[in-house]
């Protein structure tokens, strides 16, 4: 048990971090460019916030969540996701009092209990952006093409943008009464659990993964027929701000999304590459998420991506990643003296932004130059008393096997000079 990470958790290193990295850095990039601020928030909340905040009857909460009673006879659970928190502070810190509307992304652990599969971990990652204070089409617009960009740029292209409006408080209650008499003819088909939907949150069955539940909720009655006016036309603005940007999307009355809180737009970019777990986006509006979790009443819409969904696309459409491990200047040593010296002249270098690498094993120097080799060093020279001697190297391009005498006082130069060759 020592020796091994709970099930559901991974360890991550080497070719695997790097890779991280550089999706975070492209994240991070892209969400400066649309303006978008990143919130840190607590790896736990109270309970209540989401048990408000996502909805008693998702399975996120009735079966998933990590949830203990601390010290102070407390009810905390580890956050399942991002919205709820991001909510939460947004009342605390009153950011509706800064320019609307707010603009905030996260990357951030997030806690499941369910059985772990390809993409799916009980400790996972989530990416998501929140757009706090506009009840316009544009917002929802803004929110999507953010992430249709991050995926171009992340070189994922075999998804495609499903789209569709649940409407708000009086089309959901119209759709519900719609919905419920349909289910009510299928009521002993359904599995247990959505038949407990029925009562409680007849939506929730569209969501289902069951095979015979999803066959009847296929032919149920669509959403979209029972749009109001007004949420109506905000859903053939959207399509109209989505076409004018170039963006394809394809009208799914089958998107609903898995929480509660979602009111009109909700979207899903969906991944022909990963099986049963294609969904690699998902997002839409909740409006009434602020006002539930105490706040007053304002629209918002945002996203969430898994980090380890995406990754898993990533590779399936490019490949695993490789990043080789590389090194601007490796310096050898031979006896006590020159090794000292070395280590100087590997920090002085380090110091002006140079990847310098030297040697931490007493190796011998065939053994040193094979280690230079396996770390992808550009240049190399070994250093022992002739060159201390003298204060000059031979200093040796890894590729071409051509050398070079390098005065050691100008080796800091020299290498810049080759770097930014």
């Amino acid at each position: 048990m020592l020796t091994k990470a709970p099930r559901g958790t991974k360890d991550l290193f080497g070719n695997e971090t790097l890779n991280w990295r550089r999706v975070e850095q492209i994240i991070i990039d892209l969400c400066k460019n649309f303006g978008f601020y990143e919130i840190r928030t607590p790896i736990f909340e109270h309970t209540e916030l989401f048990q408000r905040g996502v909805g008693e009857t998702t399975d996120i909460v009735q079966k998933e969540m990590y949830t203990f009673t601390d010290k102070g006879e407390r009810s905390i659970t580890l956050k399942p996701e991002g919205t709820a928190g991001v909510a939460r502070a947004y009342i605390e810190h009153n950011m509706q009092g800064e320019a609307q509307p707010t603009k905030l992304f996260y990357i951030t652990p997030a806690f499941r209990y369910e059985r772990p599969q390809a993409g799916r971990m009980r400790q996972f990652h989530q990416f998501g952006v929140e757009m706090i204070g506009s009840r316009e089409a544009s917002a929802d617009a803004e929110v999507i093409s953010l992430a249709a960009l991050l995926l171009e740029r992340l070189g994922i292209t075999k998804v495609e943008l499903h789209i569709n409006s649940l409407g708000g408080p009086e089309c959901r209650k119209k759709y519900n009464t719609i919905l419920k008499d349909y289910l009510g003819e299928h009521l002993s088909e359904l599995c247990p659990t959505c038949q407990e939907r029925y009562e409680k949150n007849p939506l929730r069955a569209l969501d289902c993964k069951v095979d015979t539940c999803q066959a009847i909720v296929k032919q149920a009655p669509s959403t979209i027929d029972a749009l109001g006016e007004e949420c109506k036309a905000h859903f053939e603005q959207l399509k109209d701000l989505l076409t004018e940007m170039n963006i394809p999307f394809v009208v799914d009355p089958g998107i609903v999304r898995g929480l509660d809180y979602y009111t009109r737009t909700v979207f899903e970019f969906i991944s022909k590459d990963i099986g049963s777990q294609g969904t690699v986006c998902g997002g839409g509006r909740y409006d009434g998420l602020i006002e539930e979790c105490g706040g007053k009443p304002t629209p918002a819409v945002g996203f969430a991506i898994g980090i380890e969904r995406l990754l898993m696309v990533m590779e399936a459409e490019q490949g695993p990643y490789q990043h080789p491990v590389q090194r601007d200047l490796f310096i050898g040593a031979i006896g006590d003296q020159a090794m000292i010296k070395a280590h100087g002249l590997i920090y002085q270098l380090r110091k002006v932004g140079i990847s310098a690498e030297g040697d931490h094993l007493d190796r011998s120097v065939r053994a040193q130059m094979k280690y230079a080799n396996k770390i992808g060093a550009s240049y190399s020279f070994i250093l022992g008393d002739e060159e201390l001697k003298v204060q000059k190297v031979a200093l040796k391009n890894m590729d071409t096997g051509e050398q070079e005498e390098v005065e050691l006082s100008k080796l800091v130069e020299t290498m810049k000079q080759k770097i930014e060759a």
